[in-house]
């Protein structure tokens, strides 16, 4: 036992006073796996721990116990088998089936890339346990080599459905990202949508990866993988490994479509065209009758914080055709037992292996054949050119023995007449004397811009970017010459380029974009003028008010702002009083000189209608005589300014 399994807490514990930890298999960022005996049932079972960290967290308890749900309602011999579920003070557990042997990536590790048959081999259970979970309506959402267990009586299980859901239930709300960055589809990058098309596109590149032993996408960054997920298609098969036949290259290529309408709908189909593939290619496999699958019915009441057993003897699969379904499903993996088996041989004899291969090269010259003309002969593409003069890099290159030819390329980001890349690229192994292409920067592509003018926005960016230019600030004015959203300006560095020009890509463009006509004010009530305002995504300044004898009370006069106008510009408005009204004041009975100072006081025009002689001297008639009358009338409202005149007769 090494020294973290002694030092190891858990190991000793008896869980539910059932389960006797006895061993730790492998341990996760969620929970470890240890190999347990089961004192009630006296067999050995795998018990996976949540670590007690997550204990208080509910999502990683839920996501823990929705793995049971989704195990359990499935009895299939190609998925692993739950037992039981509990809580044991603060430890969630889980009780699984234990299969002694290796998982696909441990396999894939130490064997690198497996036959195509062998692929087929394992597809076709794999894609067996994966239909009756799509049948079930569950997808897995984690498929992967660590999840694809390989026994060492050659039978093939997927595990670990700590990710699924319900296939309805598709939204990928950050728990789904949890799954391996390699093997999620463009979907869940893209917009965090699964459903089981996005499993397909897993087994594609776990497909692709058994065929040519590495991933399709690799990259320093998680986000650099997930890039080319959602933007590049998975190359052929073929492309690294030449001997796979068209038949298995298309199966792969139909899996990872970008597009999830192009792919098989769920696993049963990729399987039906699988069984086919095998009898085109002639493969043995196939005598084997697909394992129907019977769906544990879900009680919702039972309560999963206590201990809930799931025994997987009421649900047996039945079968058609065939008396030992079992038997049948190992008798037909025969392959993939042969593989785990060399692979178990592999790692008990490795030290001796070695060994043996040292004193071997040692003493037939190994060594000398690996770097004299074998593939140690080889040489790697120095990485450390970008940026650097030509000459320096084929300096470089000369010295390493290799041929230099100039190419040219345009580079946004590489200065005119410096090294852009190399073909080969740089870390890859070429033989002496090989040629290597120097790319030398031509700076950025010219390109042409049309006439933007009046042009939608929409399209004026589409065409921008088309060309490999930038999009930067986009401004907007009222202006009622130009649609809604139509460009009335377009400049490069301050330059104004609305007609055209001739420009590099790389190079931004700002725009200038209409928001129609000014909006209508003038005529419009005070509260009608203020909401026009607000629609417009204005600011009302100030409001004043005059007189007005041709608009009406409340009605704005007129609207004053700067030209042109943008969206947040401030409006004052000029609203109207109405005529400028004044009551007649009563003048009757007094002298004519106090009428005529009293009603001029009050800003009105006086005229004197009177029998009297003009000869006599104002001065002392009007203040003998008294107003009999005035038109208009005393008390009347009549605009200010106007003529009253009062009457005074002898």
């Amino acid at each position: 036992m090494t020294t973290s399994q002694q030092t190891d807490p858990l190991i000793g514990r008896v869980f539910d006073g059932r389960y006797e930890v006895r061993s730790r298999i492998a341990r996760g960022g969620m929970a470890t796996v240890y190999v347990a005996t089961d004192h009630r049932l006296e067999r050995r079972v795998a018990i996976k721990v949540m670590h007690g960290h997550l204990s208080d967290d509910q999502a990683f308890t839920n996501r823990f116990v929705q793995e049971a749900r989704s195990a359990a309602r499935l009895a299939n011999p190609h998925v692993v088998s739950v037992f039981d579920q509990g809580q044991d003070g603060d430890m969630a557990y889980l009780v699984m089936e234990y299969l002694p042997g290796i998982t696909l990536r441990e396999l894939l590790r130490d064997h690198g890339a497996l036959t195509p048959q062998q692929v087929v081999d394992i597809m076709d259970a794999v894609l067996t346990g994966l239909a009756s979970a799509h049948r079930a309506g569950i997808v897995h959402r984690d498929v992967k080599p660590e999840n694809v267990l390989l026994a060492d009586d050659g039978r093939i299980k997927i595990s670990d459905f700590g990710l699924a859901r319900a296939a309805s239930a598709n939204t990928a709300t950050g728990q789904a990202l949890l799954g391996t960055i390699a093997y999620l589809s463009p979907e869940l990058v893209t917009r965090g949508m699964a459903d089981t098309r996005s499993d397909i596109y897993a087994l594609g590149i776990m497909m692709y990866e058994m065929l040519t032993g590495e991933q399709p996408y690799k990259g320093e960054q998680p986000m650099q993988i997930a890039y080319q997920h959602a933007n590049d298609s998975v190359p052929r098969p073929s492309t690294r490994a030449p001997n796979i036949p068209d038949e298995v290259d298309d199966m792969v290529l139909w899996a990872t479509e970008r597009d999830p309408d192009e792919r098989p709908a769920d696993a049963q189909e990729m399987l039906d065209r699988l069984h086919e593939v095998e009898a085109e290619l002639g493969y043995s496999l196939s005598a084997m009758p697909t394992a129907h699958t019977t769906v544990m019915p879900m009680d919702e009441t039972v309560a999963f914080g206590s201990t809930v057993a799931f025994d997987a003897h009421t649900a047996p699969a039945a079968t058609t055709g065939t008396t030992d379904p079992l038997g049948s499903m190992i008798a037909s993996t025969g392959t993939v037992k042969k593989l785990t088996t060399t692979v178990g041989r592999r790692r008990r004899k490795g030290l001796w292996m070695f060994l043996i291969v040292v004193l071997l090269c040692a003493v037939v010259g190994g060594t000398g054949w690996y770097f004299g003309t074998g593939p140690g002969s080889r040489v790697a593409v120095p990485d450390t050119f970008v940026g650097d003069s030509p000459d320096a890099a084929a300096a470089a290159l000369e010295e390493l023995g290799l041929v230099v030819k100039t190419g040219e390329e345009y580079s946004l980001d590489v200065e005119e007449g410096l090294v852009t890349s190399t073909n080969p690229a740089g870390g890859e192994l070429v033989y002496p004397n090989s040629t290597v292409t120097v790319n030398v920067s031509l700076g950025p592509k010219p390109e042409k811009l049309p006439s933007l003018a009046a042009v939608s926005f929409d399209e004026a960016q589409k065409t921008v970017e088309d060309l490999g230019l930038i999009v930067g600030d986009k401004s907007y004015q009222f202006n009622a010459d130009v649609a809604e959203n139509g460009v009335i300006a377009a400049s490069i560095d301050g330059d104004d380029v609305t007609g055209g020009v001739e420009t590099y890509q790389g190079k931004t463009v700002d725009f200038l974009v209409s928001v129609g006509p000014v909006p209508k004010f003038v005529g419009q009530t005070q509260d009608a003028a203020t909401a026009a305002l607000d629609d417009a995504g204005l600011t009302l300044g100030s409001v004043s008010e005059q007189f007005s004898d041709s608009v009406p009370k409340g009605t704005v006069i007129s609207a004053d702002y700067d030209t042109p106008l943008a969206p947040g510009d401030t409006v004052d408005l000029v609203v109207s009083k109405g005529q400028d009204l004044v009551q007649v004041p009563d003048v009757v009975g007094m002298t004519i000189n106090a009428a005529k100072q009293k009603l001029e006081e009050a800003d009105f025009v006086v005229k004197v209608d009177s029998n009297i002689p003009k000869e006599y001297w104002d001065a002392v008639i009007n203040d003998l005589f008294a107003v009999d009358s005035t038109d208009p009338a005393a008390g009347e409202m009549i605009k200010r300014g106007s003529t009253v005149t009062i009457t005074a007769n002898l």
